[in-house]
């Protein structure tokens, strides 16, 4: 054994102390650097997606794309692409069960040949918001009470009876999807728009989606309850084992794509979170094997760092306002969580040579072998390259702070409630109620019911019914 500078340890299990009854010294360095090293060795939790599961793959690309983006894991028939896949729950904290009920985060890190790509998505299409600076509060509320640390319907209906945009983005949570039965029985969605560029300069918007090979499945709340009494870390046994096995879970990447030009051509904005494109075509874009388990928890999955503003060329944001804030919000995050360093970190490295003249600040371990560390500069080759520049973009307005125009709250969730099953509709009604029925304020209890109302009739009269709700008052508010 040896300290961490590499001195060897001569005595591991006793203090150095002055005697038998005296002090213990504080020359004693091994001590004193074991008590330092155990009180760091927690990082700060992520507020969000806090519970996760990592593994290791690669993505297969079907063929070459290069017409739609010149982002290299597409460029080309069969081309591999290491990746980092982790798993997650959204709101609850890291030692929480498996088994809540909770939006998974479904994050992927492509380490392509011109830098890392995080395509950061979930496993339902939509969110709740469409807004970034609503964030914060939406999480405030989903999260335990500052009062008594107890998560609470009342706080979070109170805080979606006011977002009417909610109403899709809950009515997918509280089917059993909300509840999976496995990561690799789960769907993958990117579920913002982002735009795809080629050689060319020529744009298209894309969104994606992650198609598992293995289907879809979720739990009913009676399985979960059971679940989670005999093994609250189902989700990430499963995975591991499967993948010890040699039963790689796959999963298909698609995309559906839409011309600039289009955009306006829908009864909705299609660059906000809180929608689907519909009726758009899906395109196949490759396949992607998880088969390997990280080797160190703590190293791989832990301090694995993701966000949306890791783009590569042929890759960049759309005009989405709730991707517009993640693209900042998720890349501080890390940096509080991991340091200004956290891309040197194994896991989050590139497989292409970083060069760039940031310098110093906490963990940094590259080597600077030049005092030319600005740029232009007349001494050093490194440079931008215009070929890589942000594509440009027409832009047309005022300076504002304005809801999008557009917003339909409620068709897409009733389009997916008429979609499911009969019992799909009955565990859905079941799950939501089983919360709406604890919420204490009328005014928000019927708000909401009126937004299920507003999406589909039967969805809104079974869910009052099941609340001991009075359908007429329900009816009164939608008019």
């Amino acid at each position: 054994m040896t300290r961490d500078n590499g001195a060897p340890i001569g005595d591991n299990q006793n203090s150095t102390t002055a005697g038998s009854q005296g002090p213990v010294l504080l020359q004693d360095v091994n001590l004193i650097q074991k008590l330092q090293r155990f009180a760091r060795e927690r990082i700060p939790e992520r507020v969000v997606h806090a519970r996760g599961t990592g593994a290791y793959g690669e993505f297969v690309s079907d063929s070459n794309f290069s017409e739609l983006t010149r982002a290299a894991p597409f460029s080309q028939a069969g081309k591999a692409t290491p990746v980092f896949v982790r798993f997650s729950t959204v709101i609850h904290s890291k030692g929480s069960p498996e088994t809540l009920r909770d939006p998974r985060g479904f994050a992927t890190k492509f380490y392509t040949d011109e830098g890392n790509w995080d395509l950061v998505g979930n496993n339902l299409p939509v969110f709740f918001i469409r807004d970034a600076i609503k964030f914060p509060d939406m999480v405030h509320s989903l999260k335990p009470s500052p009062v008594t640390n107890i998560q609470d319907p009342n706080r979070f209906f109170d805080f979606f009876s006011n977002e009417p945009g909610s109403t899709h983005m809950l009515t997918w949570v509280y089917t059993n999807l909300g509840t999976p039965a496995s990561y690799r029985k789960m769907d993958g969605w990117g579920v913002h728009a982002y735009k795809w560029i080629n050689q060319q300069n020529e744009v298209k918007y894309v969104k994606f989606h992650w198609k598992s090979q293995q289907g879809v499945k979720g739990l009913t709340s009676e399985e979960a309850s059971q679940i989670q009494g005999k093994n609250f870390n189902h989700l990430t046994d499963d995975l591991y084992s499967e993948i010890n096995n040699k039963n790689y879970p796959k999963w298909d990447l698609y995309v559906k794509v839409l011309k600039p030009e289009n955009l306006n051509n829908f009864d909705y904005n299609p660059l906000d979170a809180t929608k689907m494109w519909l009726d758009i075509p899906e395109v196949k874009m490759g396949t992607m094997t998880l088969n390997r388990v990280p080797g160190n928890f703590f190293q791989e999955t832990e301090q694995a760092a993701f966000a949306p503003s890791n783009l590569i060329p042929g890759i960049e944001p759309s005009e989405d306002r709730l991707l517009q804030g993640r693209i900042f919000s998720y890349a501080d995050t890390q940096l509080y969580r991991l340091g200004a360093n956290a891309s040197q970190l194994p896991i989050n490295r590139s497989k292409v040579v970083s060069a760039n003249y940031n310098q110093d600040r906490q963990g940094n371990s590259d080597l600077t072998q030049s005092d030319v560390n600005y740029q232009p500069s007349q001494q050093v080759p490194l440079t931008d390259d215009p070929q890589y520049k942000s594509v440009n973009t027409s832009l047309n307005g005022t300076i504002q702070q304005l809801a999008i125009k557009k917003q339909d709250n409620f068709s897409q969730a009733g389009v997916l409630y008429r979609s499911l099953t009969e019992q799909d509709k009955k565990d859905l009604i079941s799950n939501l109620a089983g919360d709406l029925g604890q919420v204490i304020n009328p005014k928000v209890k019927y708000t909401m019911l009126s937004y299920f109302y507003s999406a589909d009739k039967d969805f809104g009269q079974r869910l009052t019914k099941a609340v001991n709700a009075d359908l007429s008052k329900v009816k009164v508010i939608t008019q």
